[in-house]
């Protein structure tokens, strides 16, 4: 098991979690402040996306310069919106480590909606202990 530790001051935040799951080059290329050029057409259709669904919720909240919350549905439920489905396990990762962070560093329990608002799809994502020591080797290997 892995030891439990400030997450306040290391390296990892919910975009290299993301990409841990994808590539891990690219992990170490955002790691070292090698970032894709922001003008990309992907990139501008997840914006609109996130623009436009969802306009009743609270939006985008930054916290600690480590976790960005898409939209907040409900006191403890917090949603990350996706553009499709294709990298699920990343997407629920990036959101279970959005759940930890909030756990380890602010002591707030929630839950997570997975939203891909073009498909139509709406998931559920509860932290539990295998996603907590999931996220703590990913964590350590992210680091290493």
């Amino acid at each position: 098991m892995l030891v439990e530790k400030s997450l306040k001051n290391l390296l990892v935040n919910g975009t290299l979690i993301w990409y841990y799951y994808i590539c891990k080059r690219e992990v170490w290329l955002l790691a070292h402040g090698i970032e894709p050029p922001q003008d990309n057409e992907l990139i501008s259709i997840g914006k609109l996306i996130h623009r436009e669904y969802y306009k009743k919720h609270k939006r985008e909240l930054m916290v600690d310069n480590k976790i960005k919350i898409d939209i907040f549905a409900g006191k403890r439920i917090i949603g990350e919106i996706k553009k499709s489905s294709r990298y699920l396990k990343s997407a629920k990762m990036q959101l279970a480590f959005y759940l930890y962070y909030l756990e380890v560093e602010k002591g707030k329990k929630a839950e997570g909606e997975l939203l891909i608002p073009e498909e139509r799809k709406r998931m559920k994502i509860i932290l539990t202990d295998e996603l907590r020591e999931e996220l703590k080797r990913a964590i350590f290997e992210i680091e290493k």
